[in-house]
């Protein structure tokens, strides 16, 4: 009788722990699915796959526990699992610095927050990384008056900007000579302000700083699908397009993906800086995600890229040192 019952207990707790692998296996092998074939679909799929890079970190622990508790059907789809979710993640923190003839144009991304941020930062980044193009998002009349205060246009002579309230405004400053062209109007109004770059010893670029419409609810979605579609492809057979700004989206949505495959190439992602976090909430706190990039035209190499802090900000600055080809 004491040896029937030892069975049904070892009984129950293999099965018990089959469940319990399943329930842990189980929301991973969806999410991996979703990530590898671009099936965010509604507002929670959308915020959850900005979280994908910690999504992969978790994926090894069922997969351990699977394999030491020899449950093997649970452990192939944990590895699955794993293997989908890492191969997607991983190649962002492995990169090199790249070399070229060609001139070198620093840039630099920042979010001010509703014109919030502390603008003697920006001027200290803009010094300090000898930044040739500065683009600002959420810029309002208030940054501007901070920024000229503090000496910016003295810096970055150039400019074309949209000074507006409501997080919708947007701005370009730059070293070099710019041909404003008219600001691009996503959804919901957010502005991305845009011109022509003429660089020395090199190309005209045509430089856009980036703001779609974040999936802030459910109620956002539409602005948000519309807006990542608004932003311009890559233009390959064409002029250099350097896209820079916060596109509240990350390296694991797929209309981010989409965008990219045109011919961009994510700036920290090459040389092996993509996992660096941009943004971690302004209200409430969450851990931290890679919504603001540097989209730089593959014909460009990446020599450097950097994230700082920038205070008074929910979002961090983007640095990038980018190599453009020669002319002709």
């Amino acid at each position: 009788m004491r040896r029937t019952a030892g069975r049904y207990r070892r009984s129950d707790t293999v099965a018990i722990m089959t469940v319990v692998l399943w329930l842990l296996v189980a929301p991973l092998s969806g999410w991996a699915a979703v990530r590898l074939f671009g099936l965010e679909r509604g507002w929670v799929a959308v915020c959850a796959m900005a979280f994908t890079p910690y999504a992969a970190a978790a994926s090894v622990v069922p997969l351990a526990i699977a394999v030491l508790a020899r449950q093997w059907w649970p452990a192939g789809m944990a590895a699955a699992a794993a293997g989908v979710l890492c191969a997607a993640v991983l190649p962002r923190a492995v990169g090199r610095k790249e070399q070229g003839q060609g001139p070198v144009v620093r840039v630099l991304t920042a979010n001010l927050l509703h014109g919030e941020a502390d603008a003697e930062k920006i001027l200290s980044l803009v010094r300090e990384k000898q930044v040739d193009i500065l683009a600002m998002q959420e810029y309002t009349p208030l940054a501007q008056k901070k920024l000229a205060a503090a000496g910016l246009p003295a810096l970055l002579p150039h400019r074309t900007v949209d000074p507006l309230w409501e997080g919708i405004g947007s701005a370009l400053y730059t070293r070099l000579p710019l041909d404003p062209e008219p600001s691009r109007i996503n959804p919901d109004g957010y502005r991305n302000t845009r011109g022509t770059v003429r660089v020395p010893g090199g190309p005209e670029v045509l430089v856009e700083s980036a703001h779609p419409s974040a999936p802030w609810s459910p109620y956002a979605m539409g602005a948000y699908v519309a807006g990542q579609a608004n932003q311009p492809p890559a233009t390959p057979d064409g002029p250099l397009r350097i896209l820079l700004g916060d596109f509240n989206a990350t390296l694991d949505h797929v209309t981010l993906r989409r965008l990219i495959r045109t011919g961009y190439r994510d700036a920290a992602g090459v040389v092996g800086r993509g996992l660096r976090t941009t943004w971690s909430g302004d209200r409430v706190r969450l851990p931290g995600v890679t919504l603001d990039h540097v989209l730089a035209d593959r014909r460009i190499k990446v020599r450097a890229a950097e994230v700082h802090h920038l205070p008074a900000s929910d979002h961090n600055a983007v640095y990038a040192e980018l190599i453009l080809p020669t002319e002709g």
